[in-house]
């Protein structure tokens, strides 16, 4: 039962904050690595070239510093709200690992949790291979609370206001405040035939096949007219991908920021805004490929280039992830509760459909959908 007069989150009991997860010292580099790539036969010595990115920042990823502030803020937020429902943080590839922060929450009594990840996209990677955690997590865990998640929220407007404000600060900050500037939006590559079939098979569904793409352009089509209708000005933009890895003959999602940073001086854009539209906080993404690589091109190109901040702890932000407990709530008790969403796309569904975004290595049982 709920306090008097505070907002219902019943039938739910703690919340847990599922992420991807990252090193905290030069020694976790490697393992981490070998994490997340386990099973795709990477040797070793690779693994430490690839690490070279992390050992540029000390060896330690800004993931899970800024989950824990998230935490923090969640935390606030609810006791400020007279909401009494624990946080608790797991990773998928680094300490606090799922397996072990459901153990956790299982002897601590949860009996039924709500799962919020730091992922706002539907693909495989980042969407079912966090259901496939979570079914492996509670398949080794005697007694662990039944678990939902939280429905994608890329269209949210917790989600894409502070975007919009990002965009115009960072516009700000070029002469004659951007008004010639191109919005260059970013986001994770993912495999061309994983994008394919990000999504549910069934066209009738919320998030039909192609769902990584079309949810990235609603997003940032919907920010660009809020960004024209605050400054007067229409300014062209782009979606474009970072951080591609694997096999060079598997195709990946193009074209990569640093060549189009290229395409556009050749053009003769001279001001651009980079906004990492696909990531909602400065993670080794943001702060390597952006921060430091992209920004790097665009300086030898000549290119007059800021960052749009990312959500982080916004309090919007925050406030987003209060009220899909509450919707989700509502939705468990049979109410009917308001699902804002914002961009040409529909609130996805709570449950994802039969067969969305699947395996590209086969099928594998998962949590939290029709076929689960």
């Amino acid at each position: 039962m709920n306090p008097a007069g505070s907002p219902d989150v019943t039938p739910y009991d703690a919340l847990l904050v599922l992420s991807f997860g990252g090193p905290e010292k030069p020694d976790d580099v490697v393992p981490f690595l070998a994490n997340v790539t386990r099973g795709r036969g990477i040797p070793r010595e690779r693994l430490a070239q690839v690490g070279e990115h992390y050992f540029l920042f000390g060896g330690r990823s800004p993931i899970n510093d800024q989950n824990r502030a998230l935490i923090k803020a969640l935390e606030r937020d609810f006791a400020d709200q007279g909401i009494e429902l624990p946080v608790y943080f797991g990773n998928r590839n680094w300490e606090p690992y799922l397996a072990d922060t459901l153990a956790t929450m299982t002897a601590d009594g949860v009996r039924r949790a709500l799962v919020f990840t730091t992922s706002a996209y539907s693909s495989w990677s980042s969407c079912r291979q966090y259901r496939e955690n979570l079914f492996d997590a509670v398949a080794e865990t005697p007694g662990a609370p039944r678990l939902d998640r939280l429905r994608q929220y890329y269209n949210h407007p917790g989600f894409l206001e502070p975007v919009v404000d990002a965009c115009l600060a960072a516009l700000a900050e070029l002469p004659e405040n951007g008004d010639t500037a191109r919005l260059v939006f970013v986001t994770h590559s993912i495999p061309t035939e994983m994008a394919r079939t990000s999504g549910a098979p069934d066209e009738a569904h919320a998030q039909p096949r192609g769902a990584y793409v079309k949810q990235h352009r609603s997003a940032v089509d919907e920010v660009a007219r809020r960004v024209k209708a605050a400054t007067g000005r229409a300014h062209r933009h782009d979606l474009v991908y970072c951080s591609r890895s694997g096999a060079p003959s598997t195709p990946w999602l193009e074209p990569d920021v640093n060549d189009h940073l290229a395409d556009l001086a050749t053009d003769g854009v001279g001001r651009v805004v980079l906004v990492p539209i696909g990531f909602v906080s400065d993670h080794m993404e943001v702060i390597y490929d952006l921060d430091t690589e992209a920004m790097a091109t665009a300086e030898r190109l000549g290119i007059k280039a800021t960052r749009a901040a990312t959500a982080g702890v916004d309090p919007r932000f925050v406030a987003m992830v209060r009220d899909l407990v509450l919707e989700r709530a509502a939705a468990e008790r049979g109410e009917e509760p308001e699902r804002p969403a914002l961009g040409s796309l529909p609130a996805g569904p709570d449950v994802c459909g039969a067969g969305c975004c699947p395996n590209p290595r086969g099928p594998r049982p998962a949590l939290c959908g029709a076929d689960s």
